[in-house]
């Protein structure tokens, strides 16, 4: 066990490494810089910032020098000197926290179970009705339906703010938008899961055997059914958390989505390079958890590194 963390921990390091060094040379080939759109900006303004903020020493330099800054927490901004990368992501990441989770929990409290009841009646008049739902939920953007959910829950019934971070019901709205879209991949994992689980042989034996439905379903088919579902939430939790900007948009709300893109746009460097270094960070550390709970749940895949 202590082997397989300690192996996965160097993995981990590499992947956010490499991270932050494709991101970096990838918005550093791109065209413009963060001074570039600036009201006042001139050819010889742009050169005098960009060497006052070292912009203009060779690419490796200025990487190691995010690099380092970003490990003692000191890092600034490209674009908004003064503002650090570590106070922007602690500030941001929270509110992403509190809509995404509820999320989260909405995909799987209505996506397991629905996508249960369609594998145990397959062909079904429920069945056909949950699988239409899955298609619809995932086809659906948040783009969509998000001003769909504000219209009627914001304007139409008043029971929610449509847009801001500023009453302590706001997630609501959000939360429910990005569950129903993750619900419809939930239950068609799950569906699928359970519909191959329930033809092994030792389903088989277990009828041959006299337990009852329900406790086939429950206490054996369940767990192994839910290993593909498992696997699928390890990287699509970490999305939610930090990528759902077209629903953080949607609702103006001040998440790190927001950050994300609007680094790239400002080529703010800094900011971009640390975002995607936080999410790969997310992405390991989520893949690695997947990992443990799998193997708790079916000893015979095993942790190796």
């Amino acid at each position: 066990m202590l082997r397989f963390l300690v192996s996965r921990f160097l993995q981990g390091m590499v992947v956010v490494f490499l991270t932050m060094v494709v991101t970096f040379v990838l918005l550093k080939q791109a065209p413009g810089g963060p001074y570039q759109r600036e009201r006042a900006s001139t050819p010889e303004n742009e050169a005098r910032l960009r060497e006052q903020y070292g912009l203009d020493r060779p690419l490796p330099v200025q990487f190691f020098i995010v690099f380092g800054n970003a490990l003692k927490g000191t890092l600034q901004c490209d674009k908004f000197k003064g503002q650090r990368v570590t106070d922007i992501i602690a500030d941001s990441f929270p509110i992403s926290v509190a809509f995404a989770v509820p999320a989260l929990l909405i995909a799987i409290g209505l996506g397991v179970p629905i996508g249960a009841i369609a594998a145990l009646r397959p062909g079904t008049i429920e069945d056909r009705t949950v699988m239409l739902f899955a298609t619809l939920s995932i086809c659906a953007p948040s783009l969509v339906l998000g001003p769909v959910i504000a219209l009627i829950f914001g304007i139409k019934l008043k029971w929610f703010n449509v847009a801001g971070w500023y009453d302590a019901d706001d997630w609501v709205l959000p939360a429910l938008t990005l569950g129903l879209i993750y619900a419809g991949y939930v239950a068609r994992l799950a569906r699928g899961g359970l519909r191959e689980t329930l033809a092994l042989d030792f389903i088989r034996t277990a009828r041959a055997k006299g337990v009852g439905e329900a406790a086939i379903v429950v206490r054996h088919a369940l767990k192994l059914a839910c290993l593909p579902l498992i696997n699928f939430l390890g990287p699509t939790a970490a999305g939610m958390l930090t990528s759902s900007f077209i629903t953080e948009s949607v609702f103006q709300i001040p998440g790190l989505g927001q950050h994300f893109i609007s680094a790239a746009i400002n080529r703010d460097y800094a900011l971009a390079t640390v975002t995607a270094a936080f999410y790969a960070a997310l992405i390991v550390a989520f893949n690695l958890l997947v990992d443990i709970i799998q193997a708790t749940i079916n000893p015979r895949i095993g942790l190796k590194s």
